[in-house]
């Protein structure tokens, strides 16, 4: 799989407190592992919003993020007019927690659910050729 970066995108990884780098780059390491199970050719890394983005040609935005004013929490953020995070909620309603119809959050204190998310993470990166699917084939 080709990984097109931007180098913007380190420099945001870089940045985050030490505390909050680690589970950063576990979600980054998440998203890449997902591309290549799924053998994507090309995976495009950017910044869309300043957070860390994801882009597959026949799939949709994936943003992930912490941000200062909740310090103890970070996010992965999708398109809020998918059918992503309606879906996840039917799928996995008492494991994550949601932010409205875009967002899954983390605690920082708790281990993330990772076979779940990898499934949610596989959907995005898929979202065009699932869409159809009831619950987009979780």
């Amino acid at each position: 799989m080709e990984l097109i970066t931007s180098e913007q995108v380190a420099t945001v990884f870089s940045n985050y407190p030490d505390h909050v780098k680690a589970e950063m780059l576990r979600l980054r390491k998440l998203v890449l592992e997902v591309a290549e199970e799924l053998a994507l050719t090309s995976l495009e890394e950017t910044l869309k919003w300043g957070e860390p983005s994801y882009l597959a040609k026949k799939g949709s935005t994936i943003r992930m993020d912490w941000k200062a004013k909740n310090p103890d929490q970070y996010a992965m953020y999708f398109k809020c007019t998918s059918k992503l995070v309606p879906s996840f909620r039917l799928a996995y309603d008492e494991i994550f927690e949601y932010e409205g119809n875009r967002a899954l959050v983390f605690k920082l204190d708790k281990e993330i659910p990772e076979a779940e998310l990898k499934n949610c993470i596989k959907a995005a990166l898929r979202y065009h050729q699932v869409k159809h699917l009831p619950m987009l084939g979780l």
